[in-house]
């Protein structure tokens, strides 16, 4: 998730953007670039890199040694400035796809993070109207739409015209020569928050970015639109009516104000999932940059993973065998690399790992580079050493993700290979096309559907945390892709609460579970829609019959499982072959309830760490 910071007031802004900028590198990025108010016109500063990278053009700036493009020194130091760190979405990696990003007159920039949906309509638009674009990205038709609406110099009217026209989940800064010692921003989804000072403000993404200098922070909601000067703060909806947001004082030391306001950072991470899985659809899908030739030349797939990134292939395996009709195995990393596996050319390998660092995989995928196999990587962090060992890589984009137990980089890597499997069910021509097209609409909406449900479910999730935090045991079950949601849930619970679990294919439980049942045992079944649903609620009559606790996840208007169990925990209704991806976040969340219930550190889990960097 790109960072943003921004700064009006009587001190030196390019100091404290940069420390900004510092604080928020825990977000991951490729990118960077500061823009300042000079005295008759706004200086920007872009680099590729590292901050370290950036902070040697300023230097250089300062110093008004030559370069290209060169910028004049200002007489005195800009008090007025917004900054970047970007993780390219639209637009490959480069100087000019970096932010800030301003019209061709110069009138605006901006710095922008999250997705503007209908920009090629925009970008189309304007460039019918004589307009000239400088980057690849969507981010830059922010700043040609709030110019074309600049009349007088009111930067917040531009803004709040342009923010009308706007689809997607982003949040922005703006900022103007003809409206100095002026910031406007924006938010739609994508975090914003503002820091309120004496005779000074700041705008950020997270509050780390300015935390050292106010603890007076004002929470910007969706819709909100934010005039920032020195000395005033006003907020407004879309309509021009003004609202107030409390500012509150915030105690927390650095590590607490990065959770957002929430108690935790796997909650806060739990709520993020509808705009990571937003971010890495809109990134992902139809698999841009990659070669086909890397899918359609591979006579089978072979997923290698650990721990959730294993279920995620899991989950995988069957949506690509059931759409593209191509063979699929999915290996425990750990225990591949040790078996000395038949693997070599035509075969496409798949390494999942959140962090890139994943010591078990990361062997896997050079052991069968090594013996001539393709390898795509799956990945959340650029530039880690899976990007590295890789043919191709494809990234989630899941932005940091701080809690060991993982949760958005999980969904978001279940949107990945499925997206991966749709692909190859275009290229292998084995859906017929409208059905490939439904699909990819289904995909598309499920951000929505998660968000929904996360809004909607968390009473009924608590009421089942407080009832079952003390059981000593708990089974889950599934069928089918079921069967790694449910394998992913014991996980979640085992890992936060310390509460024994098991996963079981439900049509295996009568060989040896079912002899851990009694009026005690809450069972967990995923039973959302599926060709094999009227299976699996016969074994949940089975369960029931031994006296223990059914708890199912099910589908929103499916009355007839509701008459197999005690607990209806509902998801809404899409293409049952993409249910796991919201089938899960049910489990994320009881395993979240029961644990903070039994007072535990849900984030730093004992024993556990993010990133396993040895075997």
């Amino acid at each position: 998730m790109c960072g943003i910071v921004g700064y009006v007031g009587d001190r030196a802004a390019e100091p404290l953007l940069l420390e900004g900028l510092r604080r928020l590198e825990y977000r991951g990025y490729d990118s960077a670039g500061i823009a300042l108010q000079g005295e008759t016109a706004i200086e920007s500063v872009r680099a590729v890199g590292n901050l370290d990278a950036l902070a040697e053009r300023l230097a250089r700036r300062r110093e008004r040694l030559p370069e290209r493009g060169g910028l004049a020194l200002v007489a005195r130091p800009a008090t007025v400035g917004i900054g970047h760190t970007r993780w390219a979405t639209h637009g490959r990696v480069s100087e000019r796809n970096a932010h800030p990003h301003v019209d061709d007159a110069g009138r605006v920039h901006v710095v922008v993070n999250g997705i503007v949906e209908n920009y090629l309509a925009l970008k189309e638009r304007m460039i019918a109207a004589g307009a000239a674009f400088a980057s690849e990205t969507d981010a830059e038709v922010i700043a040609h739409l709030i110019a074309a609406h600049l009349v007088d110099g009111n930067l917040a009217e531009a803004v709040r015209q342009a923010y009308a026209e706007l689809e997607g989940h982003f949040a922005f800064v703006a900022m103007s020569a003809e409206d100095p010692e002026t910031l406007v921003a924006a938010r739609r989804e994508c975090p914003l928050i503002v820091g309120r000072g004496d005779g000074e403000q700041f705008v950020a993404s997270a509050v780390p970015a300015f935390v050292a200098h106010t603890r007076d922070v004002q929470f910007v909601e969706t819709d909100d639109i934010v005039i920032l000067r020195p000395n005033l703060v006003l907020m407004m909806r879309p309509d021009g009516t003004p609202v107030d947001r409390d500012v509150v004082r915030v105690e927390w030391d650095d590590e607490i104000a990065e959770t957002g306001g929430h108690e935790t950072f796997m909650l806060k991470e739990l709520h993020e999932q509808p705009v990571a899985l937003a971010d890495t659809i809109a990134a992902t899908a139809g698999l841009p940059g990659l070669d086909p030739r890397l899918l359609t030349g591979a006579r089978r797939i072979v997923v290698v993973a650990c721990g959730t990134s294993y279920h995620a292939g899991l989950i995988g395996r069957y949506a690509i065998e059931g759409w593209a009709r191509v063979p699929v195995e999915v290996e425990i990393a750990s225990e591949y690399r040790y078996r000395d596996p038949i693997v070599g050319p035509g075969d496409l390998v798949v390494g999942i790992t959140q962090s890139g660092e994943t010591a078990d995989t990361l062997a896997a995928m050079r052991l069968a580079r090594a013996r001539g196999a393709t390898v795509i990587a799956v990945t959340n962090v650029q530039g880690s050493q899976a990007t590295r060992d890789a043919d191709a890589v494809l990234f989630t984009r899941a932005g940091l993700e701080v809690g060991v137990a993982a949760t958005k980089t999980f969904t978001c890597q279940v949107a990945v290979v499925l997206l991966l499997g749709l692909r190859l069910a275009e290229l292998h021509k084995t859906l017929p096309p409208s059905k490939l097209a439904a699909l990819v609409d289904e995909v598309r909406r499920l951000p929505v559907h998660a968000a929904r449900l996360l809004d909607t479910i968390g009473p009924a999730v608590a009421a089942l945390a407080e009832h079952w935090w003390q059981a000593e045991f708990f089974l889950f079950l599934g069928r089918h892709s079921g069967l790694p949601v449910a394998l992913e849930g014991a996980l979640k619970l085992k890992e936060i609460s310390y509460i024994a679990t098991d996963a079981y294919a439900a049509g295996e439980m009568k060989h040896g579970p079912i002899a851990l049942l009694d009026e005690m045992t809450p069972v967990v079944c995923v039973a959302t829609d599926s060709p094999v649903l009227d299976k699996l609620a016969s074994n949940m009559q089975e369960v029931r019959a031994r006296g223990a606790h059914v708890i199912a996840i099910t589908t929103e208007g499916n009355e007839e499982i509701a008459g197999h169990a005690e607990s209806i925990l509902a998801i809404p209704r899409t293409d049952w072959t993409l249910q796991p991806i919201l089938a899960v976040i049910p489990l994320q969340l009881l395993a979240y309830g029961i644990a903070r219930r039994r007072g535990l550190n849900v984030d730093q889990p004992r024993n556990l760490a993010k990133t396993v960097t040895v075997e």
